[in-house]
């Protein structure tokens, strides 16, 4: 049936460092059969099985790349600095850091991002009214994704 091999997460994010710190575009890493290669293009991360080249990454549907696209351009948005993990609360159980309708200062924490086992605040970038949420709790995020809109 084909053999699978989990990802390896912990590469996935420092390849996806390592990418942001050189300014490449794209970066490939294998180990015998299995390859991680880590782009800024449509495919993020794909992994490739020897001949049969399996791919891991599914890519998202044209209308939510139309609604990240919009996102992205509205002139509150505010994007990821890294590729990581973003939570909304600064830890589980706890009160989320904001929510649509708070009123937020420049350099207020709004979420953390966790990149390579660090926790990274994301702070307001300009104060004023939280309209939207973009990101879910746990959610993976790329580099320059829109986490919110504030307005």
């Amino acid at each position: 049936m084909g053999n699978t091999t989990p990802i390896d997460s912990e590469m996935v994010r420092t390849l996806a460092a390592l990418l942001d710190e050189t300014n490449l575009t794209e970066i490939e890493y294998g180990v015998g059969d299995v390859r991680i290669r880590v782009a800024r293009t449509a495919a993020p991360v794909s992994v490739h099985h020897g001949p049969a080249m399996g791919h891991v990454a599914s890519p998202m549907s044209q209308q939510g790349q139309v609604a990240a696209a919009s996102d992205a351009d509205h002139p509150g948005a505010v994007t990821s600095p890294m590729v990581g993990v973003a939570y909304l609360s600064p830890e589980p159980g706890a009160a989320k850091f904001i929510n649509p309708g708070d009123m937020v200062a420049e350099g207020q924490t709004v979420m953390l991002i966790e990149a390579m086992k660090t926790f990274n605040p994301i702070r307001a970038p300009r104060g004023g009214k939280v309209i939207r949420i973009l990101v879910t709790d746990s959610q993976p995020v790329e580099f320059g994704e829109p986490l919110m809109i504030i307005e």
